[in-house]
């Protein structure tokens, strides 16, 4: 729901980042490589309830999220690097309420299983909408130039990350945190599940129109 308002702020100083990393040569899938090497790392800290270093490397590892995308623009995107992006983004995302259920399965292992449970939802909204907005020319530039299209939804990349700190802030509040950002993300999920299926509807029964992705409120 944020994530388009940040993006004129953090685009600016990545894309100079992003031509710099482009200079020495490293490439857009190794910078996504390393942080996703830090995004492993945050989960075992975790698990081994270390959060203030796992709240370090969850930062590390979406500086570098944010970095790879900065070097594709810089040099050549490609669709294999955005797949590869994408992929990775859901493993961190999933691992993370890993790295606390293992660190405390007793009180925090069905709270993590509703939580992966609820990014499994949206996900699936996310990724099955993205294919049809490809499919029937369905674009916006709300979230900035991607690889690939999607619907913004009420939980995005900037409030599951600021989530995932507090959990790193509060460990012992993580299993009510989890529920609540759980119900988040399955009503984001819903939302995503009816938008969707009202602009392939409409997209198909009027193909002349091309319908924009719905941009989120102000």
């Amino acid at each position: 729901m944020i994530d388009s308002h940040i993006r004129p702020l953090i685009d600016p100083p990545l894309n100079r980042a992003g031509r710099a990393v482009a200079r020495i040569g490293l490439s857009a899938d190794g910078v996504t490589m390393i942080g996703f090497g830090f995004g492993l790392s945050a989960v075992a800290f975790l698990a081994a309830g270390q959060t203030f270093l796992g709240a370090i490397f969850i930062l590390l590892n979406r500086l570098f999220d944010g970095l790879d995308g900065a070097v594709a623009r810089a040099s050549k995107p490609s669709q294999s690097g955005g797949f590869l992006d994408i992929v990775l983004d859901f493993f961190f995302y999933g691992l993370i309420p890993v790295g606390f259920a293992i660190a405390d399965p007793a009180r925090n292992g069905a709270a993590a299983a509703f939580l992966i449970a609820s990014f499994y939802a949206n996900g699936s909204a996310f990724l099955a909408f993205s294919i049809f907005a490809e499919k029937f020319d369905l674009r916006s530039d709300a979230q900035g130039v991607k690889s690939l299209y999607y619907m913004s939804g009420i939980a995005e990349g900037f409030e599951t990350i600021a989530v995932f700190l507090l959990f790193c802030l509060y460990p012992n509040r993580f299993a009510e945190l989890a529920i609540l950002f759980g119900i988040i993300c399955f009503l984001s999920a819903g939302a995503r599940c009816v938008n969707g299926y009202l602009l392939i509807k409409k997209r198909e029964e009027r193909p002349e129109e091309v319908p924009e992705l719905p941009k989120p409120e102000k």
